[in-house]
């Protein structure tokens, strides 16, 4: 897109430059697509409403050269150009990554687990707070919630486990 935007400005410089270089008359005639020529005699610019660029500020950009789509997509996910990575450093990932899933895993287990207790199917204890039986009704909605996510989060820690060569 930013070619899209630029192309317009460096003919319109490079229309200018010779322009100014030949003597001749630099216009800018309006539609879709906007068109810098200077091939236009004075009557025809006229006639089609294009208006002259003398004394107009040229300015010139360069566009950046673009990468080629494969080289960006790693470059952008490894933060280098070289983005391969050797099996034996591939397999250390995993296993990393593997420990760090199962910890995390194990955590939510034990979320679950006491989550559980403390709702005791519907039957949990009441607290000394909760002399309003509405308190005690929104604790124990709000604990099977908890439970909901829990386990919720224990079955897509599972699934990425599953994934792991």
């Amino acid at each position: 897109m930013l070619n899209r935007l630029l192309a317009p400005l460096l003919l319109l410089a490079s229309l200018g430059a010779q322009a100014q270089a030949q003597g001749n008359t630099v216009y800018r005639c309006p539609g879709p697509p906007v068109l810098y020529t200077d091939a236009l005699s004075a009557k025809e610019a006229h006639d089609k409403g294009c208006r002259t660029i003398e004394g107009t500020p040229i300015t010139v950009l360069q566009a950046p050269k673009p990468r080629p789509a494969a080289v960006a997509s790693e470059g952008a996910r490894s933060g280098g150009a070289d983005a391969r990575v050797g099996a034996g450093q591939q397999r250390v990932r995993d296993d990393e990554r593997r420990q760090v899933l199962q910890t995390e895993l194990r955590q939510a287990e034990e979320r679950l687990a006491g989550a559980q207790r403390e709702f005791n199917n519907g039957q949990g204890e009441r607290r000394g707070d909760e002399r309003n039986y509405q308190k005690y009704l929104d604790r124990m909605a709000e604990l099977k919630d908890n439970i909901a996510r829990y386990e919720a989060d224990v079955q897509a820690l599972r699934r990425e486990i599953a994934k792991l060569p």
